[in-house]
């Protein structure tokens, strides 16, 4: 007898309906950047069609999303001035805090407004947390401040914090302060695998970020994928309601090892440099980019994601509509 598995590959019909692995807009997420005092949308060179939102072009962009049919929106602020501490990240006034106050004003209940939960894009030396007096990451008075900018989030009506810091601790550090003050139906967000990753570039041109030197102190070795693991059950212990695995392309390994591991959902970014090096190529004709889009979110969803945030999504969910 000859095995012919290609039967049924035969037909477009026969391949769907024989899929194991299917996309829906719910599970999508897109990120969003809003710069504070921006009057119209300002481009991100190096991520084509992605821009700095003003807070009237948020708005329309959270109604765009919530028409699609995503899942949820992440929110990143890009304001005017920084300093040492990141002050700006636990002001009400903060350009994070009024943006997700918009945001959830113009979503409703169609869709999760999501919030990053770091200080790297409010200091003026552009780390996720203080520095000693040697100019080092201080873990444990970065958790002060993620205690204060959690509650400042919570009370700005986010649905939902991103803890992107990877500060040791910062999951229970969070969780305390949300429940002591008064605030503990808000879910948390782990980045418990996020690695120091060259695919970052991008990113960092769109927060405008003032990054000294580099994060590999705190994030994670691109070698070791059983520190990602660790990392994960580490944040679920610590009361993370979903965890994350970023970026997502160069790892879904770790993404893998995550979800077979986790007793909770665990989602996977697709990061600047992934969505910049798509953008590249198709823009030279070296791939078809719808192909590779769909391909390359359908692979970070096979390995096991629960959720994507992808700069893609809203396109994306139209064409999976």
């Amino acid at each position: 007898m000859i095995i012919r598995p290609r039967r049924v590959r035969a037909t477009p019909a026969l391949r769907r309906l024989v899929a194991e692995t299917r996309l829906h807009p719910a599970e999508l997420v897109l990120p969003m950047f809003v710069r504070e005092g921006a009057t119209e949308p300002v481009p991100v060179t190096s991520m084509p069609g992605v821009v700095q939102h003003s807070l009237d072009s948020l708005r329309r962009a959270i109604a765009e999303a919530a028409e699609a049919g995503i899942g949820g929106v992440m929110l990143f602020g890009v304001p005017e001035h920084k300093d040492a501490a990141g002050s700006g990240a636990t002001d009400p006034d903060g350009i994070l805090n009024v943006a997700t106050r918009a945001a959830v004003a113009e979503a409703g209940d169609a869709l999760v407004v999501q919030t990053d939960l770091c200080l790297d894009e409010f200091t003026d030396h552009g780390h996720c947390g203080v520095l000693d007096e040697h100019g080092r990451v201080d873990n444990d008075a970065s958790l002060l401040r993620y205690r204060d900018m959690a509650v400042a989030q919570a009370e700005s009506g986010s649905q939902l914090l991103g803890l992107s810091g990877m500060m040791d601790g910062q999951v229970a550090a969070v969780r305390d302060a949300l429940d002591s003050a008064g605030h503990p139906d808000v879910p948390l967000l782990g980045y418990a695998a996020k690695y120091a990753s060259a695919f970052y570039g991008p990113f960092r041109e769109a927060v405008q970020s003032s990054l000294q030197g580099d994060r590999r102190s705190y994030q994670l070795d691109p070698a070791n994928a059983r520190a990602g693991e660790r990392e994960v059950l580490l944040d679920v212990e610590e009361g993370a309601d979903i965890v994350m695995v970023k970026p997502a392309m160069s790892y879904l390994d770790v993404l893998a090892q995550a979800a077979a591991v986790s007793p909770v959902p665990v989602w996977a970014y697709q990061v600047s440099g992934e969505f910049a090096m798509i953008e590249a190529a198709a823009a030279n004709g070296w791939i078809d980019r719808d192909r590779a889009i769909a391909e390359s979110v359908l692979s970070i969803k096979r390995a096991g994601a629960d959720a994507v945030l992808t700069y893609f999504a809203v396109e994306l969910a139209r064409s999976l509509r």
